[in-house]
């Protein structure tokens, strides 16, 4: 499930590369943009997705919580010609941003970008030694104010639900051993504790920091709740006909949107104990493939694409489905507010 998010990709001059839009060609299949339509991209960033729908002559609505991505994408939006609109806001928001004769394609690319990696001013890597930041939107709670003030026991829960680490507990409590003389305040702070804690053994294929510091960027930018919440959102505001295009990056995203998909397609899934499985008219129909992964020449290009997986339904006719976010069996974890940071 982790990629070595804490590292940026770097071309064959040793220097920074840029985002590149991960399984593009897949993507506009699945959107199929076109004259006359209007797509919404919830996830913005460098407007990779957003410039080929234009390029393919749909209008669109593109969304970003990083204020440093819409401010970017300022002089795309001014030679669109009206085409584009730019938006400031969480895609778990976008019913709001949809014109009122609904949408017919949402794209989301959910995950950290290339962008944010590189810069070693937003925290997110434990390999640019910068400020323990990690917040997409550049407001609210940081990292580093979880990890110096959370509960030891809640964030062995964020180490060990978000970021799958084993050694979530001896991280966690080396965490509180540390902070209570020598608060963290750099990304380096962190990782060098962890790499004190957990030692990088030969075999090991990710940093020892990796989990961790991808269990609190999931944590302090509440991604998978934004993704439920997004999900519901887009089967509401989608016409019939409409597509709705999943990029996602690890496990616990992936298993929220094919929770989603599977839920959608008709027949809720009940135990295999119990006969009882009630048919409901189906929301969405498959698109494709269930799953459409980056074939090997992409992966070789672009090491972020390796670890893609593309989800993708057609709304129809039927009403939305019900918005309770059980459904997606989130890891129940203590709200910001509650953890007292």
């Amino acid at each position: 499930m982790a990629a070595d998010l804490g590292a940026g990709s770097t071309d064959a001059d040793g220097g920074p590369v840029r985002h590149i839009p991960v399984l593009l060609s897949e993507v506009l299949a699945a959107l199929e943009p076109r004259p006359g339509k209007t797509i919404l991209d919830g996830t913005f960033g460098a407007g990779g997705y957003t410039t080929a729908i234009l390029d393919a002559g749909a209008d669109v609505i593109a969304l970003d919580r990083d204020p440093t991505a819409i401010e970017a994408g300022r002089a795309l939006a001014d030679a669109s010609d009206g085409r584009l609109s730019l938006i400031h806001s969480r895609f778990s928001d976008l019913e709001r941003h949809a014109p009122a004769g609904g949408l017919d394609g949402v794209v989301l690319d959910i995950g950290v970008s290339s962008m944010q990696i590189d810069e070693a001013e937003r925290g997110f890597s434990f390999q640019k030694n910068g400020p323990l930041d990690m917040r997409m939107s550049a407001a609210g709670v940081s990292a580093a104010d979880v990890v110096n003030r959370a509960k030891v026991s809640d964030l062995i829960r964020i180490f060990g639900f978000l970021g799958e680490e084993k050694q979530a507990g001896r991280i966690a409590r080396a965490i509180e051993k540390k902070r209570a003389t020598d608060p963290f305040v750099t990304t380096r702070d962190l990782a060098g504790l962890i790499e004190i804690v957990t030692p990088r053994k030969a075999k090991d294929k990710i940093h020892p920091a990796t989990r961790v510091f991808q269990a609190l960027r999931i944590y302090v930018n509440d991604e998978l709740g934004e993704l439920a919440r997004a999900l519901v959102a887009a089967e509401r505001v989608l016409k019939p006909g409409g597509r709705l295009v999943i990029v996602s990056f690890h496990s616990l995203e992936d298993r929220i949107v094919k929770k989603f998909f599977q839920d959608r397609s008709g027949r809720a899934a009940g135990s295999r104990h119990l006969p009882a499985v009630h048919e409901r008219a189906a929301t969405f129909a498959p698109v494709g493939k269930p799953m459409v992964s980056a074939g090997d020449a992409e992966s070789a290009a672009n090491p972020r694409a390796r670890s893609a997986k593309l989800r993708a339904g057609e709304r129809t006719t039927a009403a939305p489905g019900p918005d309770d976010l059980a459904l997606f069996d989130l890891p129940a974890l203590a709200s910001l507010d509650k953890m007292g940071v």
